[in-house]
């Protein structure tokens, strides 16, 4: 059977809610990707773009409708995985480069606060980068309350991957921010996988924060370990 084929058309049923495998197959390759990405191993990166590639025609079901999945376009999330993509480009060269100045015996990146200057350049940065995302979200046919939840999932998740491609310890934080608010969206839409993936980082977004606070506090007195911009 053509594995693409099989993606587009294959569903899971539970009891009358028929789920698409790829949507299934996304998330637990995000979750894994997640948990590497705490481990401080560069093979977060790919897994992780595999797994937003898959979400990203989830999102886009009216593009990519089948069977009896939902057919809405959700451009936040849509837009969160291909941004996702992007930015794991960048973590993924990122981390490499310095994987491959420095040995495997090093980590990739070393965990640290962002600086009061970093801050400055990134809390205005975040606004404007909200706004401007909500309309155009506005612009492409999204309405209502959901169209706020759905920006801040796309401008949360864009921030904490690049903080975790910096090593700045606070996108733990931003990640739970999300979840908080993507559990009861994803829900509500029918995206159940999602949701439940999203249930599911909350414990080991913590564990991720804890891990990388207490590796920041080791390395505090020592050289950062991170690849200059």
């Amino acid at each position: 059977m053509n594995i693409i084929k099989w993606l587009f058309e294959t569903n899971v049923h539970f009891g009358s809610k028929s789920i698409a495998v790829r949507e299934i197959l996304g998330g637990t390759l995000g979750l894994s990707s997640a948990i590497l990405g705490a481990r401080r191993k560069v093979s977060a990166w790919p897994i992780g773009i595999a797994g937003d590639a898959l979400l990203f025609t989830v999102f886009l079901g009216a593009v990519f409708a089948y069977a009896d999945q939902p057919s809405a376009n959700f451009y936040g999330q849509a837009s969160r995985n291909l941004l996702l993509i992007i930015v794991s480009v960048y973590g993924w060269i990122r981390w490499a480069r310095h994987t491959r100045a420095n040995g495997k015996t090093q980590p990739p990146v070393s965990p640290r606060w962002t600086t009061s200057k970093e801050k400055l350049v990134l809390f205005p940065t975040i606004i404007i980068f909200y706004l401007l995302s909500m309309q155009i979200f506005k612009a492409l046919g999204e309405s209502g309350t959901w169209v706020l939840v759905d920006t801040w999932i796309f401008t949360g998740t864009a921030l904490a991957t690049y903080g975790m491609s910096r090593g700045y310890v606070e996108f733990w934080l931003v990640w739970i921010a999300v979840d908080f608010v993507g559990v009861p969206f994803a829900f509500k839409n029918g995206y159940y996988p999602t949701g439940t993936l999203y249930a599911i980082y909350l414990p080991f977004v913590i564990w991720g924060f804890m891990s990388w606070l207490r590796i920041s506090k080791l390395e505090a007195n020592s050289e950062p370990a991170v690849v200059g911009a």
